[in-house]
């Protein structure tokens, strides 16, 4: 099993036709760089982007490495396009519009089905995906359950699949306040820093390491499911020792 997934998306290079549908633009592709047409709103990109601002922010706030990951997130979209630095831009002005509201949540999940009609798996991804988002801060509000429930049924998830994802991440973060906590040593040898190295060198490492131990990276270099486990399980170490030393540091 996997928690800091991202976007099981099976990418493929586009070709030019005389007689395209404006759908054949319309997803995510990876072999090659591919060029916008079209609305980004209405591309599986910016419908992807839409959905996790709705979840980033049902619980009204946003922790560092969820932050973290949304960057990465936007970053490793945007540079499927030919224009990556500008489609990160919007990209972020997507989530920046979207975030505001949840009105139309239900609207957007039924355009990603739409898009993804024949492909469960994928819209798995893209739920595990979302529920990390929401499991992040290791928390799980009542509002992040119903937008979450509400995008598993428009994205036509089975009941039970999402019950499961569900216990999947409780049962992963009651294991893990179980476990005894980190030292600080620990997070420095972590981290490979020392104590007395800034905290700008500190978040330089971090970075660097949540970049090395993203799943949804991983994901996009074809990596099997127990590389990113044991990346996923990594990840977390690296949050903890993160997070202990801001605390020790940022006083």
């Amino acid at each position: 099993m996997s928690f800091l997934l991202l976007l099981g998306v099976v990418f493929v290079f586009y070709l030019l036709t005389k007689n395209y549908k404006t759908s054949d633009y319309q997803h995510i592709r990876r072999n090659v760089k591919q060029q916008l047409r079209g609305d980004l709103r209405e591309h599986e990109a910016g419908l992807l982007v839409s959905l996790m601002a709705k979840v980033a922010k049902a619980d009204g706030k946003v922790c560092e490495l969820e932050a973290e990951l949304l960057s990465l997130t936007f970053s490793d979209i945007a540079n499927t396009f030919e224009e990556s630095q500008s489609v990160r831009e919007s990209l972020k002005a997507i989530y920046n519009q979207e975030k505001e509201s949840f009105e139309n949540t239900l609207e957007i999940a039924k355009k990603y089905l739409h898009l993804t009609k024949k492909e469960y798996n994928k819209r798995l991804k893209v739920l595990e995906y979302l529920l990390n988002l929401a499991f992040i801060d290791q928390e799980f509000s009542q509002t992040e359950f119903m937008i979450t429930e509400d995008i598993a049924n428009a994205l036509e998830i089975k009941k039970e699949d999402f019950e499961r994802f569900i216990a999947l991440f409780k049962q992963f973060y009651a294991n893990k306040a179980s476990v005894k906590k980190m030292t600080l040593a620990q997070a420095y040898t972590l981290l490979g820093v020392s104590g007395q190295d800034s905290f700008d060198v500190v978040k330089k490492a971090y970075r660097a390491l949540v970049r090395e131990y993203h799943p949804d990276i991983l994901m996009g270099q074809g990596k099997e499911q127990s590389i990113i486990d044991q990346a996923t399980k990594k990840l977390q170490e690296i949050n903890e020792a993160y997070e202990l030393i801001k605390k020790e540091t940022i006083k």
